[in-house]
């Protein structure tokens, strides 16, 4: 996969790349037209987070989401589908918290084998630039996460993002 923009029917002004850049890692990048304050709080304050995170298309209702938002606290969402008989959750554990500036948790619904997520904020010239990178423990491994397009949430994410930072702005 090269570094592409979301592709959708109206122009965006911040389009969202997605680039795999080795055999494990994949990085999505997006500007956004708030102060890396608002972008951070948005990650961090659990009512603004449920209202972007799920995107609307995938037909999933966010059931519960708990975090403790601090190196060694724990996150924990819970997903249901209409097709799915039993809810899904998500969870892990927070490695790094840097105020406005950087977050990093673990993904262990997977067991010991899930990726570490790093999202790095840097303000620049009154917008905000959001890098979220995937680390998976294998190269195998990204490659059944492209291949099952369990990795294509983030563009969709980030436009409702935009939506809440105009909202909150």
């Amino acid at each position: 996969m090269n570094a592409q923009e979301d592709k959708g029917s109206t122009p965006r002004k911040n389009p969202t790349a997605v680039e795999r850049r080795s055999d494990r890692e994949l990085v999505t990048t997006r500007a956004f037209d708030a102060p890396v304050r608002l972008v951070f709080q948005a990650w961090t304050t659990p009512s603004l987070f449920q209202r972007w995170w799920v995107p609307k298309s995938f037909g999933l209702t966010l059931l519960s989401y708990d975090a403790e938002i601090r190196v060694g606290g724990k996150y924990r969402l819970v997903f249901g589908h209409p097709e799915a008989p039993e809810p899904m959750a998500f969870f892990g554990t927070y490695l790094e918290v840097v105020q406005n500036s950087r977050l990093v948790w673990t993904n262990e619904e997977g067991g010991e084998s899930g990726q570490v997520t790093t999202v790095t904020f840097e303000e620049r010239d009154g917008q905000t630039l959001v890098e979220v990178t995937d680390l998976y423990p294998s190269k195998e491994a990204l490659d059944e996460a492209i291949a099952t397009e369990s990795t294509g949430a983030l563009p969709l994410q980030f436009e409702q993002l935009d939506e809440i930072l105009a909202e909150e702005a």
